[in-house]
């Protein structure tokens, strides 16, 4: 797994990229900018950096209490395979505002195996995956 910093520093993140990135993707086609700024904005964002670069990035749609569904995790196409995301995905469950979340959900076509290292298990329709954990106390 590469050095890379994790930081939730909303300032930091590349818009452009990060847009133009989940626009191309097969879950972001048909997405606008705008609807990017106020998706992170209402949203936990997390951005991954190498040498200050953008490079990864990914968000939770929570209420930072009881559940947080997992979005728009993606890794930039020549870092992908180092762990990045699986990293990205864990800086979010590990956030002092998610500490309470029991109830963790997200949606994938193709990363099964990413989520599966972090304890998510598939629903019964195969495409949904879940993670309930017991409340910090």
């Amino acid at each position: 797994m590469p050095a890379c910093e994790i930081s939730f520093d909303m300032s930091r993140i590349d818009f452009r990229a990060t847009s133009d990135l989940l626009m191309a993707s097969y879950w972001g086609s048909g997405r606008s900018d705008e609807l990017h700024r106020r998706a992170f904005a209402n949203s936990l964002s997390v951005g991954a950096y190498l040498d200050g670069k953008q490079i990864g990035f990914g968000r939770a749609i929570t209420d930072r209490t009881v559940f947080a569904y997992l979005a728009d995790v993606i890794v930039w196409p020549r870092h992908r395979g180092r762990g990045i995301g699986t990293r990205l995905v864990q800086a979010i469950i590990d956030h002092p505002d998610c500490k309470t979340v029991t109830h963790w959900s997200l949606s994938t076509n193709d990363a099964h195996a990413v989520y599966e290292k972090l304890g998510f298990r598939p629903s019964t329709d195969g495409r949904y995956m879940r993670l309930d954990r017991i409340p910090a106390g």
